[in-house]
């Protein structure tokens, strides 16, 4: 089992860069594929990005490629996301996920673990 925690949101303008963490419980974090999903106000959360477990495979939602970039620490368990040229429509809050198992995973249903969120308000 893991336990995830979220950090790193906060208030920007748009065009500013933000960076999450999220910090994991146990001592099998690199087994865990994990990513990243968002939940704007009155909307479903979205899948934003994924990364295997090595690290070395991610995917990533359109509205966010080539602005952000999910990468991993398993020596320190910490899943973060680097965030550029941030946009109002990024506004939301903002979930780490877990799961076993070997690739990416852009659904939420595939996800077992996840932490409390982390909330991101980028004005215009």
């Amino acid at each position: 089992q893991v336990q995830l925690v979220e950090s790193g949101g906060g208030l920007v303008q748009a065009g500013d860069s933000l960076s999450l963490a999220c910090a994991a419980s146990g001592r099998t974090f690199r087994i865990y594929a994990m990513g990243w999903f968002r939940q704007a106000p009155g909307k479903e959360r979205e899948f934003v990005a994924a990364i295997d477990s090595s690290g070395l495979i991610t995917t990533y939602a359109d509205s966010v490629k080539g602005r952000f970039t999910i990468s991993r620490d398993n020596a320190k368990k910490t899943l973060y996301l680097q965030m550029n040229s941030l946009k109002p429509e990024d506004t939301a809050v903002y979930y780490c996920a877990a799961r076993s198992g070997v690739g990416t995973y852009s659904s939420d249903t595939a996800y077992d673990y996840w932490g409390q969120g982390t909330r991101v308000t980028v004005s215009s």
